[in-house]
């Protein structure tokens, strides 16, 4: 599987360091071009490769990772969708009137697969080790395909959190918004059955 990031600031590039570490292949990108990601890419390894917004947004998962004020700009002029996966990790300045904030990400990524997720918890806890004495710490996820859901609580396991689906995006992404929600910032563990 394919991952690409748009958006390389500090919760992008915890992002990127998460996946890296679990061996996933990442197209990096940000407004600025390819160029000025070589530093980062180098840093990260040669699992991170910098490029356009373009080649991230051609990935087979694409995490949505800028601030609020950036997203329609960062997603303005793309290829088509066509069922790909956006994780969309953003939040918004303030809570918008009537809908979530992956809603209005939704509408502007049309045939795209959203799902919620990595936006509750600060890039420092992302980067942190995901064990937490005797469990997992916990990212949130919700969409409106479930197999996305499921590939994205995958990609959540794998790099050691442990995802919990919340359902829908109205549904869950109301109780993920920040600000609005009452899920951001809060570092919850889940602890194995066998407890």
């Amino acid at each position: 599987m394919k991952l690409g990031i748009i958006g390389t600031g500090a919760l992008g590039s915890a992002i990127a360091r998460d996946l890296v570490k679990a061996g996933y292949e990442l197209v990096l990108s940000n407004s600025r071009g390819p160029d000025s990601l070589e530093d980062v890419a180098l840093d990260l390894g040669p699992l991170a490769k910098p490029g356009t917004v373009r080649d991230a947004a051609a990935a087979d998962v694409v995490f949505l990772a800028v601030r609020w004020n950036q997203v329609k700009s960062a997603l303005t002029g793309l290829p088509p969708w066509g069922g790909r996966i956006v994780v969309d990790a953003t939040n918004p300045v303030a809570a918008p009137a009537g809908r979530t904030s992956s809603e209005i990400v939704a509408s502007l990524v049309p045939g795209a697969r959203l799902v919620k997720a990595f936006n509750t918890l600060p890039p420092p806890l992302l980067l942190a080790d995901p064990l937490k004495g005797e469990g997992h710490r916990v990212l949130f996820l919700s969409g409106d395909d479930h197999a996305a859901r499921e590939t994205v609580a995958q990609l959540i396991e794998s790099i050691g959190f442990a995802p919990i689906d919340l359902g829908t995006l109205i549904e869950g992404g109301k109780l993920q918004q920040d600000p609005g929600g009452p899920l951001p910032r809060l570092d919850l563990v889940k602890f194995s059955k066998s407890r």
